[in-house]
């Protein structure tokens, strides 16, 4: 027990277990009213820069609850069923992959179906650049 009330008043608590001083009333008074004068300006700011804006930009037409006519929003529009579009595109690619076709007729470009590309290429090979014959790095700084 001693060494403990020995602590508290190494540390200037003189043992009471409390704070002894008191609460600065002067600045948590100006605090609160510098508080309270920002959120003053910040509300009036923001109410004026919302009335510059209502007033410089405006949002269109009133609507009206006896508005009747439903006007479509402008190009592009959202999709109404995307999983029925994108099986949509997906049959049209298919059917590009899959078949034959101009693919530019003024220059007489044609497409086959990816399955005959394929034999084709097993068939014929890839195209390969003729090889020439390798220089040593002796030779290359011979001919510079």
């Amino acid at each position: 027990m001693q060494k403990s009330t020995e602590n508290m008043h190494q540390h200037g608590s003189g043992g009471r277990g409390y704070e002894t001083r008191d609460v600065n009333i002067p600045g948590a008074a100006i605090f609160g009213v510098t508080l309270f004068v920002v959120l003053l300006v910040v509300i009036f700011g923001m109410r004026g820069l919302f009335a510059h804006f209502e007033n410089t930009q405006p949002l269109g037409p009133e609507t009206t609850p006896f508005n009747a006519t439903r006007e479509l929003p402008p190009v592009p529009r959202l999709q109404v069923d995307p999983k029925q579009d994108l099986a949509r595109t997906r049959e049209e690619q298919r059917q590009v992959l899959e078949s034959y076709g101009w693919a530019d007729q003024g220059t007489g470009k044609v497409r086959i179906p990816i399955d005959r590309a394929m034999d084709l290429l097993l068939q014929r090979g890839l195209p390969v650049r003729a090889q020439e014959p390798v220089k040593s790095s002796a030779e290359a700084g011979m001919q510079k």
